[in-house]
């Protein structure tokens, strides 16, 4: 399977260098540029106009990948694809962050030309909306408990699973929009992630495969009740690396000086699938260590907001504990590059990505 994974990565790399070249004066003939904000570094001002929406190629490759991929697969080796199959709740999670508050937010501002977009609570209410159905679905068809780490034993959350579930999507998507800062950045730290995450289906799967194998003894089969197993890390496991691959293809032309933003579309998208494939294989916690880069970024923003009305109220002055948030723009007013940040927050994600590829080593072995 680990070939068929290559297959999608390729494949999708190849379709993002194939459309990208189209897509770019497409998008500078009708203006769809970027609106740079005063309250951001001074540096980016000179990015006005930057064609956006760039993640819509990005994710376009991704799921053509993934769909044709799985099919060939699939049909090759009789999988089922019925509501137990993997390919539907990825396909909702991804497509629906972006279709639903992602692309119409870049829509608004860059066709309408509202520089607000979606209202925060209309951004709230379609993620909620997205995060409560994946969760509901994840509820009946995965289950209710998660892995721990490097203990290869899972918690079972029961009902709370569900609202906590929906917070989490929300939580996710929000930090990859966050995240999408800087040139390249969440290209680079999504390359690097979903690889993970692939690698770790892969495991799983090959795990799962070896315990039905035995007859049914091994205790990893308890953790993973779904019908239709032999599919479904295979087919998270292609998405992965179909979205490893066109991100690759996407940084080709979102690295530093960027001549494309991928906008709230891809970042959206990209936050999807995270929070899709984490749901998917039970490694929730795992979000943590390959999306820790991301996560800093909404922690970072909560940080300095909570910071700056609580000195504001008690002092009457408000104070920063950054110079800028998220993070990311306060490294940018200390005097790095953006390649710089973007070559720190990469090998960040590497080093921990690593770590949570080798702490499920008790459900691989």
């Amino acid at each position: 399977m680990f070939l068929y994974c290559a297959y999608a990565a390729v494949a999708a790399l190849a379709v993002v260098l194939l459309i990208m070249p189209k897509f770019l004066p497409f998008l500078k003939k009708l203006k769809f540029g970027q609106t740079i904000y005063d309250l951001g570094p001074k540096a980016h001002l000179a990015k006005q106009g930057t064609p956006n929406m760039g993640g819509i190629v990005t994710a376009l490759a991704t799921v053509l990948t993934t769909v044709v991929i799985t099919l060939i697969v699939g049909i090759k080796q009789k999988w089922s694809f019925g509501l137990d199959s993997a390919l539907w709740p990825l396909l909702f999670i991804t497509v629906g962050c972006m279709a639903f508050f992602g692309f119409p937010d870049d829509y608004i501002k860059d066709v309408k030309k509202d520089h607000e977009g979606l209202k925060p609570k209309q951004k709230l209410i379609g993620q909620m909306i997205v995060g409560l159905i994946f969760s509901l679905y994840c509820f009946l068809y995965v289950g209710s408990d998660v892995i721990i780490p490097f203990t290869g034993i899972t918690w079972d959350l029961n009902w709370f699973y569900i609202p906590i579930m929906t917070v989490l999507v929300m939580f996710i998507t929000n930090s990859a929009n966050l995240q999408d800062g800087v040139d390249g950045i969440l290209s680079s730290v999504t390359i690097v992630g979903m690889a993970a995450f692939g690698l770790i289906a892969l495991f799983l799967g090959t795990a799962l495969n070896a315990a039905q194998s035995a007859d049914g003894a091994l205790p990893i089969l308890d953790a993973f009740p779904m019908t239709n197993l032999e599919a479904w890390f295979p087919i998270v496991a292609v998405l992965c690396f179909a979205l490893a691959g066109a991100s690759l293809g996407f940084l080709r032309y979102n690295r530093h000086p960027a001549k494309i933003f991928m906008g709230d579309t891809g970042s959206m998208f990209i936050g999807g699938a995270m929070v899709g494939v984490a749901m998917l294989t039970k490694c929730q916690f795992l979000l943590i260590p390959i999306c820790f880069t991301c996560i800093m970024s909404s922690v970072s923003v909560m940080m300095q907001t909570t910071y700056f009305k609580y000195t504001k109220k008690k002092y009457g002055q408000g104070k920063r504990i950054f110079k800028m948030s998220p993070l990311h723009h306060h490294f940018e007013l200390c005097g790095m590059k953006e390649n710089q940040i973007v070559l720190m927050y990469a090998a960040v994600t590497l080093v921990l990505s690593i770590i949570a590829v080798v702490s499920m080593h008790m459900f691989f072995a």
